[in-house]
């Protein structure tokens, strides 16, 4: 991209894992940079990180940060969001947003890049970065909407710790030590919520993400499902799931059960997956290859395997869906976005 001109970008939650990811991929990928502003909250500034051998010091993030910027990736939680994008936005800034705060205001475009990038040119200064367990799944939906149209999804994911935070994984850490020492678990994080109930993670699997609604699903699992039906264009899919966090740190996996509205030849399929933009099918189970997330842990792509017919759908396939939750699921779903973004100025 040394050819593009130059752009003042902002990074908000600089010092965040999601930021972080954000800064090695800027890097990685030579996006075209005149000026580097690093924010994160009060307790974070004055911190300083490296960029391209260069330190930069972070900046408290205000309504006046962005005065100059151009693009802006927001990953600093869904209240600093809320407050700033709309103010960095009336100033001129794009904002892409990786947190929950726009992704369903029908005058926010969601994106997937595989998936709707034409949606990015219908935006009022917010993008959407969707949920991460949300964005795996319809990039390997999408290449069977379009062949075979899809009726349903049904979804239940194995998320990772690193889903709900630095403290999160430390906690997992903790107990997995106290645990194999024999020792009494104290939980004090997972699940993340108002309630005081906490549960321990270590060996352990908690059905629950985010809060329950009022209709028995939590809110990862209503994201799911509204985010699904809008980035994939189409309401009457119907979409269910189940988001359980297991004791694994980076890699969400998702067993998913699709049911095509066209006959399909499993053979097809594959190469349909194959080919497919961001997808890399892994499926050899004579070989026991399929996607694990130990693999897909610190790289870009959506991993697909154990693809198969199901026994009780003539039309339905079962596979099993892979991707590192901060690289595509966040930092590289939002870096592809102000990539194209950069390209079209």
């Amino acid at each position: 991209m040394s050819n593009q001109k130059l752009f003042n970008v902002a990074v908000v939650g600089a010092t965040g894992a999601v930021g972080e990811q954000i800064l090695k991929l800027l890097e990685k990928r030579d996006f075209p940079i005149n000026q580097l502003k690093l924010l994160s909250s009060a307790r974070s500034a004055g911190t300083k990180l490296t960029f391209k051998g260069q330190e930069v010091m972070v900046e408290e993030a205000t309504p006046d940060s962005f005065i100059g910027v151009e693009i802006a990736l927001f990953s600093a939680g869904g209240d600093v969001s809320k407050a700033l994008a709309p103010i960095a936005a009336e100033q001129g800034v794009i904002c892409i947003d990786n947190t929950n705060a726009f992704r369903m205001d029908p005058d926010t475009p969601l994106v997937v890049p595989e998936v709707n990038i034409d949606a990015i040119n219908e935006h009022k200064g917010i993008i959407a970065n969707p949920n991460c367990s949300t964005i795996q799944m319809v990039a390997a939906l999408k290449p069977l909407q379009d062949r075979y149209g899809i009726s349903r999804v049904i979804v239940s994911t194995y998320q990772a710790v690193s889903g709900a935070g630095a403290r999160a994984i430390d906690e997992m850490l903790r107990q997995s030590k106290e645990v194999l020492a024999g020792n009494e678990v104290e939980p004090q994080i997972l699940p993340v919520g108002s309630l005081p109930v906490k549960h321990q993670i270590a060996f352990n699997a908690i059905p629950q993400i985010d809060k329950f609604q009022d209709n028995g699903y939590t809110l990862e699992e209503m994201k799911m499902v509204r985010e699904t039906k809008k980035i994939m264009g189409d309401e009457s899919i119907e979409v269910t799931a189940t988001c359980v966090r297991i004791p694994v740190v980076y890699g969400h996996s998702e067993s998913v059960y699709v049911e095509l509205k066209n006959d399909y030849e499993l053979e097809d399929v594959k190469r349909l997956l194959q080919d497919a933009p961001g997808i890399t099918l892994v499926d050899d189970p004579a070989n026991q290859q399929y996607p694990l997330a130990t693999e897909a842990a610190g790289k870009p792509d959506v991993f697909v395997g154990r693809l198969r017919r199901d026994l009780g759908h003539s039309r339905g396939l079962n596979m099993w869906i892979v991707s590192d939750n901060l690289m595509k699921g966040a930092a590289w779903n939002a870096v592809q976005i102000a990539e194209f973004i950069a390209i079209e100025k």
